[in-house]
C-alpha cells in the first residue's frame, strides 16, 4: 500500500512538472534579448546574409533561438514601411535594432529613439547625417560599420570607363524612394565625371514597372553605358536589370556581385555578407554590455570587384587584363 501511495505521489508530481514545462520555456523565451534586423533587400537574398549575421553573433557568444531572438525584416525595396516598422519595434522595446546596409532604416531608428541601441552598416557619412558625434566616440545610441559611398561610386564609374572608354553618354539609375542614397550617388558620380568628359543623365525607378519603363525609353534615347546606384531594391531586381541591359546591349556597372552573377557586366562595392557579419559582432558586443556611445565606428576596407566575362563577350567588350587581374570574382 505504501509503495502504491509513493508511486501515485511521484506520478502526480511528475505530471505537474511536465504541465509547467511549456509555460517555463515560454517565460524563458520572453526573457531573451530580441534583436531586430532591418534591410531593404528582398527575402530571396536573406539566406547568406542571415548566416553571416548569425556568425557575427556567434563570435560574441550568442546563438539565435538559444540565448537571443532575432527578427529579420526584409523590406523588398518598400522603404515607406520603415516608419511603421520602427514604431512597432520601439513599442515592443526590442533590445537592439540592427540596420546592415540600410541608410533609410538607420535614420528612421535614430530619429525615433535615443534609448534602444542601433547598430548600422551604411555607406554615407554618419557624422554628416547626425547619426554619431565622431567615428572614435559615437556619443549616442548608435554605432556600427561605415563604407564610404563616395569612393565606391567614383571607382565604379572609373571601372566602367576602363571597360568602355569610348562611352560618353552615361545614364545613372537611382531609386527616389531611397532619397538620401539617391542624392548622395548623384552628387558623387557628377563630381567623378568632370575629369572624364562624360555626360550624365539621371533616371529614376522605385518599382519593377518603372525599371521596365526606363529601359523602354532607352529604345528611343539609348545611353552608351549605365551605372546602377548601390541600392538593395536594385539588388533584389538583379535578374530584371541584367536581362534588360543585355537585351538593350547596354554595358552596365552595379554595386553588388549578386547582380553580376545574375548576368550583369561589372560590379564594385562593399562585401555585403561581411557587413552583416560585422554588424552581428557589434550587436553581440552590445548584448554583452558594451555601450554604443563608446564603440568606435569601423570603416570597412573589404570591397569586391566582379566581372562577367560571358556578358562582356556578348557585348563585344574586350576586358583589359589589368582589370581581370584586379578582380575578386571573374565569371567565365
Amino acid at each position: 500500500m505504501m509503495i502504491d501511495i509513493r508511486r501515485r505521489e511521484f506520478v502526480i508530481a511528475l505530471s505537474g512538472a511536465i504541465a509547467t514545462w511549456p509555460s517555463n520555456i515560454q517565460a524563458q523565451r520572453l526573457q531573451l534579448p530580441v534583436v531586430a534586423v532591418i534591410n531593404g533587400a528582398s527575402a530571396d537574398l536573406s539566406s547568406q546574409f542571415e548566416t553571416a549575421f548569425r556568425n557575427g553573433l556567434a563570435k560574441t557568444g550568442y546563438a539565435e533561438g538559444d540565448n537571443v531572438i532575432v527578427e529579420y525584416h526584409w523590406l523588398d525595396g518598400q522603404f515607406h514601411r520603415v516608419p511603421t516598422l520602427i514604431a512597432d519595434l520601439i513599442r515592443r522595446r526590442v533590445t537592439v535594432i540592427a540596420t546592415p546596409v540600410s541608410m533609410a532604416a538607420t535614420l528612421a531608428a535614430k530619429d525615433a529613439t535615443k534609448e534602444i541601441p542601433i547598430v548600422f552598416g551604411i555607406s554615407q557619412d554618419p557624422v554628416k547625417f547626425g547619426i554619431i558625434a565622431s567615428f572614435a566616440r559615437p556619443g549616442g545610441n548608435a554605432t556600427g560599420i561605415n563604407f564610404l559611398n563616395r569612393e565606391l561610386d567614383i571607382k565604379r564609374l572609373e571601372f566602367l570607363h576602363q571597360l568602355v572608354p569610348k562611352a560618353v553618354r552615361i545614364a545613372v539609375l537611382l531609386n527616389p524612394a531611397n532619397r538620401e542614397n539617391a542624392e548622395s550617388t548623384a552628387q558623387n558620380v557628377q563630381v567623378a565625371s568632370r575629369g572624364m568628359g562624360l555626360q550624365l543623365r539621371m533616371v529614376y525607378a522605385s518599382t519593377s514597372d518603372q525599371i521596365d519603363e526606363v529601359f523602354a525609353r532607352f529604345a528611343q534615347d539609348r545611353p552608351d553605358a549605365l551605372v546602377v546606384a548601390g541600392d538593395s531594391f536594385f539588388t533584389g531586381r538583379r535578374v530584371q536589370l541584367a536581362t534588360l541591359a543585355a537585351r538593350a546591349m547596354i554595358p552596365a556597372a552595379y554595386s553588388t556581385s549578386q547582380i553580376v552573377e545574375a548576368g550583369g557586366l561589372i560590379s564594385y562595392g562593399s562585401n555585403i555578407a561581411d557587413t552583416f557579419y560585422e554588424v552581428g559582432v557589434y550587436t553581440g558586443r552590445i548584448l554583452n554590455g558594451a555601450k554604443p556611445a563608446e564603440l568606435a565606428v569601423v570603416q570597412s576596407a573589404k570591397f569586391v570587384l566582379a566581372i562577367n566575362m560571358k556578358t562582356a563577350k556578348m557585348l563585344g567588350i574586350t576586358v583589359p587584363r589589368t582589370l581581370v587581374a584586379f578582380a575578386n570574382e571573374v565569371i567565365e
